[in-house]
């Protein structure tokens, strides 16, 4: 049933996704998107008639696990940069959401709220609020993560949007503006310049300095998304398995490398610090063509 219909054109709804509470909008051009509360997910997002988030499969549904795909979040820390558990725990805690709200004509905005808990301060002891901010509006899905610090002491954390794209054929698609940009190269654990566009077909982690312009993604030879990251973010993460790594994951088809391609707004080398009282903020842009 719908939760809220507050314009004829825009619908928010409450669902689920494999049994887990989720909240579904819906414009009335056609584009959708669909929201997990475990870890404020966004797990998909039809523009143009189109599917632009990649999710697995075989992603976990059971509450606990980290669902393989959509947009999940990293924070308070990234990777296993840090003594919690692989890129936090907020993509595997349950987030409440307010209220909708309309954005002009034909648009909505949903904000998802993550409190510090004792079994937060157990394991990482601060005070603090994480507001995720998902705007849908016809041809672009904006989400920002907020960081507040409730408590009276330096907030110290890393954060990423952990964003899978779905592409028709990543062997076939080109990532534009990196280019000249010095990287390191996790898997060759090098750090070379970016010569052109990035191309794919084997394991790719890279970590790149945030760039000044927007990101393109080319699917074939026509763009297919543009990807841009407020100044706040300092870094750039460019993610795929490749073949014989995707073959070893149980959350992924053996072939799902192929459909994917995770372009992550990150804050990740230096810790973010927020004084006591302030609060930290930045968002990552995607606009379909």
């Amino acid at each position: 049933m719908n939760d809220s219909i507050f314009q004829a054109r825009t619908q928010v709804q409450t669902t689920n996704w494999q049994g887990l509470p989720a909240i579904a909008l819906k414009l009335g051009q056609g584009d959708s998107a669909l929201i997990c509360l475990q870890g404020a997910q966004v797990l998909s997002w039809v523009s143009q008639g189109q599917e632009r988030l990649f999710l697995s499969p075989l992603a976990v549904h059971d509450g606990r696990t980290a669902i393989r795909g959509g947009i999940p979040v990293c924070f308070p820390q990234f990777n296993q940069r840090g003594p919690l558990v692989k890129h936090g725990f907020a993509r595997i805690m349950s987030w409440a959401a307010d209220k909708a709200q309309a954005l002009g004509n034909d648009g909505v905005q949903l904000k998802l709220r993550l409190k510090d808990t004792e079994a937060t301060r157990a394991v990482w002891p601060h005070e603090f609020e994480a507001v995720l901010t998902v705007q849908l509006t016809p041809g672009q899905l904006r989400v920002e993560l907020a960081v507040n610090n409730g408590g009276t002491q330096d907030l110290p954390f890393t954060a990423a949007l952990h964003s899978y794209l779905r592409v028709p054929d990543v062997e076939q698609a080109a990532l534009q503006g990196l280019q000249d940009l010095s990287y390191w190269d996790a898997v060759a654990d090098t750090h070379p310049r970016q010569q052109g566009a990035l191309r794919f077909g084997v394991e790719t982690d890279s970590v790149y300095p945030r760039a000044d312009e927007p990101l393109q993604l080319l699917a074939g030879n026509q763009p297919w998304l543009q990807i841009a990251q407020d100044a706040a973010w300092s870094e750039t993460v460019v993610w795929n398995p490749g073949p014989a790594l995707c073959a070893t994951l149980k959350d992924m088809e053996p072939a799902s490398w192929q459909q994917m391609l995770c372009v992550e707004a990150a804050a990740i080398d230096a810790a973010v610090i927020v004084a006591p009282g302030q609060c930290w903020k930045a968002a990552q842009h995607l606009t379909a063509h």
